[in-house]
């Protein structure tokens, strides 16, 4: 077994959020190794994702609703420049879509239900405008004339995760990060007393010494042995499939990302579309259904008729990492050198830039106090853990 001299920081993870906090721990001067489970970084969960912006269409009644809003607004103010930088570093185009989102109501029971979602917004001063159904087809010929009611929330907009992934990738090897591909963490591995992380324990028995771990394993999180129950973060796998489609006569079909009742139809600007996606409680069953697709056509034809003609392209199954209240965990825990950056559920895309901004600034010992506690605060991996931190410098 080789000796392996310490890195300042192994990442365990290799998709965008994973990819995201390399290489800006790398621009802060730490040394960065990245390690990730499949053949390729951004291979599963982030390769999968639509890339939806949108804080203001997924935000959701309830405390922990209010505290991931705080969150994807600061994140989406943070993608043009995220963006920018990225398409510099990586010497390629990472493009936002800015086209704004519509939700769709198909019936009246679901116009009242987005009557109430309208004020919900509302009350918390989110940009969003009410428009009849003849309004929404101007904007969007395509919608059936079925339509009874949307909602606008133009600040919301979207990304190509994959062209993402790509970039982050070049930008972390262009700056130094040591990515390793094919190489499953099996364990944490923590000091004589447990209080504080050592390093990793790869699945082949190999170890890597470092002074901090990052936690960025997405769904796979909970299967990373060497933590204590009371130390650990419960995050599980939340079955989607998702429909890439094309449309043989370019782009056009529609130009805005799409919400309704089940699922969304985001179109990437270039006559290729995204349908997604159901939700199921089915661990890692990874083999996508009959009726989860037809589900799925079945409520955009409702709505879009014109998605009879697209071509299906691809039909994949992803696994999103989701907490008991579906809001991240982000920050230190339990055990000294061991930050979290998983249970991202749906809005791991929009996060990136935000949670890549907090653990940089956690990994830097340089920052005595973090400028961003209050966000810190809102998604705390510590409302999940029973053992109490014994470290300095844990987020309240």
């Amino acid at each position: 077994m080789p000796e392996n001299h310490p890195v300042d920081v192994v990442v365990v993870g290799g998709g965008i959020i994973g990819l995201a906090i390399a290489w800006r721990a790398r621009e802060r001067g730490a040394s960065v190794t990245v390690l990730e489970r499949e053949e390729q970084t951004g291979s599963a969960t982030s390769h999968v994702a639509a890339g939806m912006l949108a804080p203001v269409a997924e935000v959701e009644f309830g405390e922990a609703g209010r505290r991931l809003l705080e969150l994807g607004l600061r994140s989406a103010e943070l993608w043009p420049g995220f963006a920018a930088e990225l398409s510099l570093a990586a010497a390629m185009d990472v493009e936002l879509l800015r086209s704004g989102t519509l939700l769709l109501a198909r019936d009246e029971d679901e116009a009242s239900e987005l009557e109430r979602q309208l004020d919900f917004r509302r009350s918390l001063g989110l940009r969003v405008q009410r428009l009849l159904p003849s309004r929404a087809r101007d904007l969007e010929p395509a919608l059936a004339p079925t339509l009874r009611l949307a909602l606008e929330a133009p600040d919301d907009h979207s990304v190509d995760p994959r062209t993402v992934m790509r970039a982050l990738r070049l930008a972390c090897l262009a700056a130094g990060v040591h990515v390793r591909e094919r190489s499953p963490v099996a364990a944490l591995e923590l000091d004589g007393d447990g209080g504080r992380v050592a390093g990793v324990v790869l699945e082949d028995g190999e170890r890597l010494p470092a002074g901090s771990i990052v936690l960025a394993a997405g769904p796979w999180t909970a299967d990373i042995a060497g933590l204590p129950p009371e130390a650990s973060v419960p995050v599980r796998p939340l079955k989607g499939q998702i429909l890439r489609l094309r449309d043989p006569r370019g782009p056009g079909l529609i130009t805005r990302v799409l919400r309704f009742e089940g699922g969304y139809l985001l179109p990437r600007g270039d006559g290729r579309y995204v349908l997604g996606a159901t939700m199921e409680e089915r661990g890692f069953q990874a083999l996508p259904t009959v009726g989860g697709v037809q589900e799925l056509l079945r409520d955009a034809r409702e709505l879009v008729p014109g998605v009879d003609e697209l071509e299906i392209e691809e039909l994949s199954v992803g696994f999103r990492p989701s907490t008991p209240d579906n809001a991240p965990a982000i920050g230190r825990g339990a055990v000294e050198g061991l930050i979290w950056a998983t249970g991202h559920h749906r809005n791991g895309i929009l996060l990136a830039p935000l949670t890549a901004e907090l653990v940089a600034g956690l990994l830097d010992r340089s920052e005595v106090e973090s400028p961003n506690e209050q966000l810190l605060a809102a998604c705390n991996p510590g409302r999940f853990l029973t053992r109490v931190p014994t470290h300095a410098g844990a987020s309240a």
